[in-house]
């Protein structure tokens, strides 16, 4: 896979009691070393094969213009990633079902075109059988059922602004209320509606059958 990480940053939230979401920020970015890589190819692969809606973003959205500043050097990703883990922190906060998660924010080039993935992964607890088969506890990144997931494609939001679907998410198995506040943090509204746009092409279809 011709995946290449430019800069990958995570952050942690954890729910110590019903109304408070401790933010844990990182120092520093993560290293692109091998199993950063085989995350992330790993993460684009399971977004990549999931069905998606399209999105873009607001005027008065604040994660578009921070990301214009990192983008235009005023603003490095480590800072840009920082303050946006506190603004999805606000967000979750607003409603009961919020939950901690790793959040991970990844500025990759994939077929020559750019794209900032930003994901709220839950770590899952399994055993694992060393080489001495002892058993021991472990925790994982549940990266098969993340579905908390947007990415944004920077090289089509850059050179084609007017777009309805530069940005994509998933609506997540929670419903509409994973959409709304997920939408809500990175200030954006559904943009092309790949639903509404089949059933025109299949009455455009009907109506042509129809006729002839």
């Amino acid at each position: 896979m011709s995946l290449d990480i430019d800069q990958i940053a995570l952050h942690q939230l954890i729910k110590r009691d019903e109304n408070q979401l401790e933010l844990v920020l990182r120092d520093t970015l993560l290293p692109a070393n091998a199993t950063v890589e085989a995350m992330v190819e790993e993460l684009h692969r399971v977004y990549s094969a999931k069905n998606k809606a399209y999105g873009l973003f607001n005027e008065e959205s604040e994660l578009a213009e921070a990301l214009r500043n990192c983008r235009k050097g005023n603003d490095d990703f480590l800072a840009f990633s920082r303050a946006a883990t506190g603004r999805l922190r606000d967000e979750l906060a607003k409603y009961p079902f919020a939950e901690g998660g790793v959040v991970l924010f990844v500025h990759y080039r994939y077929l020559a075109v750019e794209y900032l993935l930003i994901a709220v992964l839950n770590s899952q607890r399994s055993m694992r059988v060393n080489e001495e088969l002892d058993i021991s506890s472990t925790h994982y990144l549940d990266i098969n059922h993340a579905d908390i997931v947007a990415r944004i494609d920077l090289t089509e939001w850059e050179l084609t602004p007017e777009s309805t679907r530069y940005l994509t998410f998933l609506r997540g198995r929670v419903g509409r209320k994973v959409a709304d506040f997920f939408m809500d943090f990175l200030g954006a509204s559904v943009g092309l509606d790949t639903k509404a746009q089949n059933r025109g092409l299949l009455q455009a279809v009907d109506d042509y059958c129809a006729e002839s």
